[in-house]
């Protein structure tokens, strides 16, 4: 089992920043492409970040230019530095990572966090 634990969610104001993260845990033997992912009220679960084994970042033009997701693969954990936030950011945040089990490595499995709430004030 690999668990995953997200953190640094919060109110800010339009134009303000702020720092998730998410940290993985369990029967890990490697972490493949790390995501996050963000669900506004009323909308479907959309993916806008994401970032592979070897550090390659992928945005969502929606957020290109003011996130910026990284990974510190010793920690087992992918950051997602927020800045110039703005009302339409605001929405759950999950994290998503591809692994392989030490238990069995041969099939790449998923696991999401439990999600973080981001709220931007106007």
């Amino acid at each position: 089992q690999v668990q995953l634990v997200e953190s640094g969610g919060g109110l800010v104001q339009a134009g303000g920043s702020l720092r998730l993260s998410c940290t993985a845990s369990g029967t890990i033997f490697t972490i493949n492409d790390m995501g996050w992912y963000r669900q506004a009220p009323g909308k479907q679960r959309e993916l806008f970040a994401g970032i592979t084994s070897g550090g390659s970042a992928n945005y969502a033009d929606s957020v290109k230019g003011r996130f910026t997701i990284s990974r510190d693969n010793g920690k087992n954990t992918v950051y997602l530095q927020m800045n110039s936030l703005k009302p339409e950011d605001t929405a759950v945040y999950y994290c998503k990572v591809e692994y392989r089990d030490k238990r069995l490595t041969t099939y790449l499995r998923a696991s999401w966090g439990q999600g973080t709430q981001v709220t931007v004030s106007s």
